[in-house]
């Protein structure tokens, strides 16, 4: 990713925000982009705006599926969304579980949502600005990420969206392409 340092982005969580949720998704034939998640990730990219995946990924750690399988499912993704001129800048994924085998056993990883460490972790990386920055996702442990790194946070009533209650949440929005269209009435 080549951008300005303290730059304003946008952290999404990928199953049941950018993709229709699947449990424990590692087969690339099995991903759908949620409708208007392309465009709107198209929309962030065409103002500039970085776009940082976030995603836990416990399947990994509990054996079920292997970073090859991930790396698969982000190709398909890239792919799906390149066709509607939209691309993720970064990706950050945290295989760690309390019911995890080896490194990945860990009951409080500080990169496992709801904790922090993947958005502090990208914004040390690429420079960004987290207090300017919005986090967005389907479950309260995305908007409790977002909180705690500083970003602001909406939540989309897709995947586990719709049994959210939306307390933690600055923006609830139907999907991804309404999140996107609040925040930037207020950008950045």
């Amino acid at each position: 990713m080549d951008i300005t340092t303290g730059k304003a982005a946008v952290f999404l969580d990928r199953d049941g925000t950018l993709n229709e949720e699947v449990d424990y998704l590692h087969d690339p034939d099995e991903l759908v982009l949620i409708k208007g998640a392309a465009a709107a990730v198209s929309r962030l990219n065409a103002l500039g705006i970085p776009v940082v995946v976030v995603t836990n990924q416990s399947g990994i750690g509990r054996g079920f599926y292997g970073f090859g399988d991930f790396d698969a499912v982000m190709a398909r993704m890239a792919e799906l969304l390149a066709l509607e001129g939209a691309r993720v800048d970064a990706v950050f994924v945290s295989p760690h579980h309390e019911k995890g085998q080896g490194d990945f056993a860990h009951p409080d990883h500080p990169e496992r949502k709801p904790n922090p460490g993947m958005l502090t972790r990208a914004a040390e990386e690429y420079g960004l600005d987290l207090k300017s920055s919005w986090m967005i996702g389907d479950k309260d442990i995305d908007l409790e990420a977002g909180r705690r790194a500083g970003c602001r946070v909406a939540l989309v009533r897709t995947g586990y969206g719709e049994s959210v209650d939306g307390s933690l949440a600055d923006v609830v929005a139907a999907d991804l392409s309404a999140a996107v269209e609040r925040i930037l009435e207020s950008w950045p």
